[in-house]
């Protein structure tokens, strides 16, 4: 089956696509997916084959994780993703497993917003949340993402605390990619759960925030506020 569906990625390979994808994806060298391929598969069409082979076993799913192709990865991902949501507690933990095991594989953000809320968010909502405090302090790049995007499902349950927590960890990180996923998180638990709850974090830290950070925290809220927050 694995082998069906790497042909399947070939034959929807687009060079042209492929091109683009890694000068927006941040390919070149000292950018922060340096050497990752790409082969021009939409994001319709990697959501299509993981449907396709969603019954892919969790041993060649972790192939294809490991795949030199991001478009692999990100199949690869979607099928655990989906298989992880639709799973038993059983699958749900060799899942959880297998994808911490190999979370330098989920290396650039598009890999991470994809898995991160459901198979370490929900996770951790269900058994305990010590784990995203480690991967907040981790040297990853991408493990402090998925500790903070993984808040997301803490969010959408009505819960702030987690997010909250996590964004404090990261104010200081010095990765862009942090910073927008952290105002990222920050806006949605504004609009979602509490603004009053934000409005008392940015109270607290708007001054001590990167500017990005402090930009996508403030999206939803009036142009004074924005401009008063700004101004710290």
């Amino acid at each position: 089956m694995l082998e069906d569906l790497r042909k399947d990625v070939k034959k929807a390979s687009n060079p042209e696509k492929a091109r683009q994808f890694q000068r927006f994806f941040k390919t070149g060298k000292g950018e922060y997916a340096f050497g990752d391929v790409f082969v021009g598969l939409t994001v319709p069409q990697s959501r299509a084959l993981a449907k396709k082979y969603l019954a892919l076993s969790l041993k060649e799913a972790e192939a294809l994780l490991k795949s030199k192709i991001h478009e692999e990865r990100l199949i690869a991902l979607l099928i655990l993703s989906t298989r992880f949501v639709k799973g038993d507690e059983s699958e749900r933990a060799k899942i959880h497993k297998l994808y911490l095991k190999n979370t330098k594989f989920v290396n650039n953000w598009d890999l991470v917003d994809t898995s991160a809320e459901y198979i370490v968010g929900m996770y951790c909502y269900e058994h305990g949340s010590t784990l995203l405090t480690k991967l907040a302090r981790s040297k990853s790049l991408w493990e402090r993402r998925i500790a903070m995007i993984a808040t997301f499902y803490f969010i959408k349950q009505g819960e702030s605390k987690e997010t909250l927590k996590i964004a404090k960890l990261l104010l200081k990180d010095d990765h862009d990619l942090i910073h927008k996923a952290a105002g990222w998180m920050l806006r949605e638990m504004g609009k979602r759960v509490s603004e009053k709850d934000l409005r008392k974090f940015l109270d607290q830290y708007a001054s001590q925030m990167p500017r990005t950070m402090l930009r996508y925290a403030l999206e939803k809220l009036p142009p004074q506020d924005r401009q008063y927050y700004m101004k710290l």
